[in-house]
């Protein structure tokens, strides 16, 4: 097997002396890389971010911010990474380098003090600015007569790009400012050109050092075959989550199995009665090509975490992480949705609802993966997804609720609401729905059901919110939705 590699900046170099837990970020910097910056080591701070030439939705290849905190080097094994410094295009010996347009930009508009965040910054705004329909898509989300409104530029610039960076001293307007000012890249820009070809494809890896592995196996087959032989690997996708296990509670593994490039977990297709999505396909990617067709996917999206960690973290992992708090649970209950599990004796299709047993705690057997979900077809007209945090955006939910219902001539046909925050698992809450279907969709019966849902699940107190809170949350969410249906049909 060929050595593990990694191309950064166009120039290939050996993954090794770095240990299979190596982050990207420390491998940079330890090789005099130094732009990128570690801040939070959890990806709140996007001090890390770094380009990764991943497969495209418009193009063959787009270029990809990510967290380099987070991921392990050895994941990278085969594949293109551009740093801050590799965007400047060099001069002839013993002149400066040209800078790029977004550090053009960030410069004159003073989009910089102490410069510690700067790096990060403009490699998650080179992403932006390689988007393939950024400015084609200018005037989608821009209700004003300059073709602007509060995140979306005149150029089409999505400032969500930029919501997993975090700045101290500048102050965002100059950012913002900077983001809203860069142009097209132009005809001759190598990075833009390099869109046309497809990125390295996925790489067979088999890296040791100091008795810890790294593998990623070819197929889902062989995968699972390994997963027998060490129940005890660590599986990994995005390692938006096991990175922080690492960097913050110095957790080690001596085995870790990567499936996020396995071409059976990538899928995503829709049939006439079901869409099935790998459970390897990152949040942006499934966002991007989905479009907008499961409207309560489409309004989770935005407000799960960050952009930088929607380009790694996957559905799979936040379900196989079996977390009270993840964001996409109470959406997927909400949807009716199962999850596909596969082991090395074949598959099996359980509904989420019954996948859950307990705090972190699942159905899921040693050796299976979470193969793929299936969110079954028609989908329900009337959804919401109303995410109660401290942040607006980048933040950890207090309580989730997920509103999916079937109303024909005034009547509640179907009810299904996913939470989560409230339980030691996400829920159902069957109660509510059950309070909720064979009744007229009138202020009357959404105000008895709200009573139920504040009842639904076991909310305690913590440091996020208070039990009484979640409570209240719970009922208030319902009464919204009312009212936010009701104005839509006035309207």
């Amino acid at each position: 097997m060929v050595a593990a590699r990694i191309t950064v900046n166009g120039k290939e170099t050996p993954i090794s002396p770095a240990t299979p837990h190596t982050s990207v970020l420390d491998f940079l910097r330890e090789r005099g890389l130094t732009g990128a910056k570690e801040g939070c080591a959890e990806g709140e701070c996007g001090a890390c971010s770094v380009l990764v030439a991943r497969p495209g939705v418009n193009k063959p290849t787009d270029w990809v911010a990510v967290n380099a905190c987070l991921v392990p080097v050895a994941a990278l094994d085969g594949q293109e990474v551009v740093t801050s410094e590799g965007l400047a295009t060099a001069g002839a010996p013993g002149t400066p380098a040209t800078l790029h347009p977004v550090q053009e930009e960030m410069a004159v508009r003073g989009g910089s003090q102490c410069g510690y965040c700067t790096p990060g910054f403009i490699c998650s705004m080179a992403s932006e600015y390689y988007r393939p329909d950024r400015c084609a898509s200018a005037s989608a989300h821009s209700p004003s007569a300059d073709g602007t409104d509060s995140e979306h530029g005149p150029n089409g610039f999505d400032l969500h790009a930029l919501s997993g960076n975090l700045c101290r001293c500048t102050g965002y307007r100059p950012i913002r400012d900077a983001a809203f000012a860069v142009g097209a890249p132009s005809e001759d820009d190598p990075l833009a050109q390099r869109r046309e070809q497809s990125p390295p494809q996925p790489v067979a890896t088999a890296y040791t050092q100091d008795d810890s592995a790294f593998l990623r196996p070819s197929t889902l087959a062989d995968a699972l075959r390994l997963l027998r032989e060490r129940p005890e690997a660590v599986v990994v996708a995005g390692s938006t989550d096991w990175g922080v296990e690492v960097n913050i509670r110095s957790r080690r593994a001596h085995c870790v199995v990567a499936v996020d490039r396995l071409p059976e977990m990538r899928e995503l297709r829709i049939a006439s009665d079901h869409i099935e999505i790998g459970a390897a396909r990152t949040l942006t990617e499934i966002e991007r090509r989905l479009d907008g067709s499961v409207p309560l996917l489409a309004e989770l999206f935005p407000q799960f975490a960050s952009r930088l960690i929607r380009n790694s973290a996957t559905l799979g992992g936040n379900l196989g992480t079996g977390s009270p708090i993840g964001d996409s649970p109470p959406v997927l209950l909400a949807l009716d949705a199962s999850v596909v599990l596969a082991d090395a004796d074949g598959e099996r299709e359980v509904p989420l609802y019954d996948y859950f047993t307990g705090y972190r705690q699942s159905v899921r057997r040693p050796g299976e993966l979470i193969r793929a979900v299936r969110i079954p077809l028609p989908l329900s007209p009337v959804t919401a997804f109303h995410k109660i945090a401290k942040r607006r955006f980048d933040d950890i939910s207090s309580v989730a609720v997920a509103f999916a219902l079937d109303i024909e001539d005034g009547i509640v046909r179907k009810a299904r609401i996913g939470l989560g925050g409230v339980a030691a698992t996400p829920i159902r809450a069957l109660a509510t729905e059950a309070a909720l279907e064979g009744r007229p969709w009138t202020a009357e019966t959404v105000e008895a059901a709200a009573r139920v849902l504040q009842t639904q699940g076991t909310p305690m107190d913590d440091h996020r919110a208070s039990a009484g809170y979640r409570s209240a949350m719970l009922g208030q969410s319902l009464l919204k939705l009312y009212a936010q249906t009701t104005e839509a049909v006035s309207s």
